[in-house]
């Protein structure tokens, strides 16, 4: 899987607004595990992937920051305000001209990172292992990863192929 940053390296700062127009800076979060969440509206892989991270976030409490990036040219500030509402999520960020995205290298929705205490990436991939043919999840790559994380240990494997709906890069 090709990715414009390695895994064991700073994750790349960046500052995006949320729906309310407050910027949000990744710098700013260090000394707590950070999940970017590549996320979707319309997609019903993140949909599934949002009412995983939440059963896993109730565990974790606030030493685990979740931020929903939406990085679909195809979706309106309104559709993004209403399924974040929907699905109780806490921070959407809004990444309109798909900049973050690309410096991750994101494809699809969800594509997941996982960012260390000290701003490591430490994971990147899928939410789990569900493919085509295997519809029902054995392995929660994600969950792990933070759990690892949080244990102070690297997580195994720390890049899977992530899978989901591609990310829209046009200006309708």
């Amino acid at each position: 899987m090709d990715s414009l940053i390695p895994n064991h390296q700073p994750a790349p700062d960046f500052t995006l607004a949320d729906i309310d127009g407050r910027p949000h800076t990744l710098s700013n979060l260090t000394g707590k595990v950070v999940i970017l969440n590549f996320w979707s509206a319309e997609c019903p892989h993140s949909a599934r992937a949002d009412r995983e991270l939440t059963k896993c976030l109730a565990a974790w409490g606030d030493e685990v920051v979740l931020l929903a990036i939406a990085s679909n040219a195809s979706e309106t500030p309104a559709q993004i305000d209403q399924v974040a509402a929907e699905r109780h999520l806490s921070t959407v960020l809004l990444d309109p001209d798909h900049r973050t995205a690309d410096l991750y290298a994101a494809q699809t929705t969800p594509h997941l990172f996982v960012i260390d205490p000290v701003g490591i990436l430490r994971y990147q991939g899928a939410l789990d292992d569900v493919t085509f043919r295997k519809r029902e999840p054995s392995q929660n790559y994600l969950c792990d990863a933070v759990a690892a994380v949080l244990a102070g240990r690297q997580p195994a494997p720390d890049q899977t192929p992530a899978y989901g709906c591609i990310i829209v890069r046009y200006k309708p």
